[in-house]
């Protein structure tokens, strides 16, 4: 499997006057425009997803919805597994309901996405030497087994290199 890993776009930050439950925080305008574009070219570098999973807070369903709309794929599958916190074990929980798939992208939140993808490549303890800005997508190619240490990473990409991408 192609494991696609996508940290939601620019959020509003944290104000609990606004938004009392940190779930219901949205991206901004600015955040939406932007992984417009980061979200066209993961779609010409990953045609083929089979699924979509998305952690059910605003700011990564929203950017789910943006890879349907963008980068053509699926409609986004809520995954209570990606909710902020998450440890790697949970998420690889949800992953395997889908181990058949030769695609699959998730939409999740730091530090989880660092720490799973410590977890795939490096083992069971390691500490993430991973940065997922918002909007940064990576690849890792991972067995049927999703073991500790048994992934390869094929790219890390930051929003930045997402948008020349695009261009």
């Amino acid at each position: 499997m192609n494991l696609i890993i996508i940290r939601h776009a620019i959020a509003h930050e944290h104000d609990p006057s606004r938004w009392p439950a940190d779930r219901d925080r949205p991206l901004t305008d600015e955040g939406t425009r932007r992984f417009e574009r980061s979200a066209r070219a993961l779609g010409r570098l990953v045609p083929d997803v089979a699924i979509l999973l998305a952690s059910p807070f605003v700011r990564t369903w929203q950017t789910a919805k943006i890879l349907e709309v963008e980068a053509r794929w699926p409609s986004p599958v809520e995954s209570v597994e990606l909710e902020s916190g998450a440890t790697p074990e949970r998420i690889l929980k949800a992953l395997a309901r889908h181990a058949s798939a030769a695609e699959v992208a998730i939409v999740g939140h730091e530090p989880d996405l660092g720490n799973l993808c410590a977890y795939l490549l490096v083992g069971r303890d390691a500490r993430s030497p991973f940065e997922f800005k918002k909007g940064a997508a990576a690849c890792a190619e991972v067995g049927r087994r999703f073991a500790p240490g048994s992934a390869t990473l094929k790219w890390l990409l930051p929003p930045k290199v997402l948008a020349e991408v695009d261009d």
